[in-house]
């Protein structure tokens, strides 16, 4: 049994999180689900003030060869144990989630279809979109409520990287997706995806 693999992407604060988290809800342990954010690389060698600072909605702020490598594994069906990354401490803690292998994988990350080698690896890609008011007040929400961020700290992040890094790799992708949605909360194009891999679990 090869896994069938579906990618949600889309800016911060998009909704790609809600969209993946509904699914994985609405399955359960039928699905497999992997995080790029878990993928951060590690960076113990840089003091934790300056981690702050760092541009981390870069392409090279991911160990992406560890997820492809993770995620062909998983196709292979062969289980895995993803990183977890550390929002408090920016960067990755020493825990690990084991993944077993399923028919359905999701994967979700704002920088997921920046890189071919995760689109080769994916069967369905969905891009999921938002204003981009909505998308920096779902941020500053989440960061201060589930990060323990201060908002100064967000605001700087938002207008030195993200918003820049947005625009040069996040929006290009949306060109390369099977799906675009308008909010992780669209019921319509909820129910369609639902269907979808409903059908390929019954294959």
């Amino acid at each position: 049994m090869e896994s069938i693999v579906i990618g949600v992407a889309g800016g911060t604060g998009s909704g790609k999180s809600t969209f993946t988290n509904r699914l994985k809800d609405a399955f359960g342990d039928a699905v497999a689900v992997l995080y790029h954010d878990n993928y951060y690389r590690r960076h113990d060698e840089i003091p934790f003030e300056e981690r702050k600072e760092m541009n981390y909605d870069h392409p090279d702020a991911l160990e992406t060869d560890l997820l492809v490598y993770h995620l062909k594994k998983l196709k292979k069906g062969e289980a895995v144990d993803c990183p977890v990354y550390d929002y408090s401490l920016h960067n990755r803690s020493d825990k690990h989630i084991h993944v077993e292998p399923k028919k359905i994988i999701l994967v979700e990350g704002i920088l997921l279809l920046a890189d071919p080698r995760v689109r080769e690896l994916l069967d369905i890609k969905i891009f999921v979109e938002a204003d981009a008011d909505e998308r920096i007040l779902r941020r500053i929400v989440r960061d201060v409520k589930e990060r323990g961020r201060d908002l100064d700290n967000i605001v700087q992040q938002y207008l030195t990287t993200v918003k820049p890094m947005h625009y040069l790799y996040v929006e290009p992708t949306k060109a390369t997706a099977d799906i675009i949605i308008n909010s992780g909360m669209n019921n319509v194009a909820f129910d369609m995806v639902r269907s979808k891999i409903q059908l390929l679990l019954e294959k």
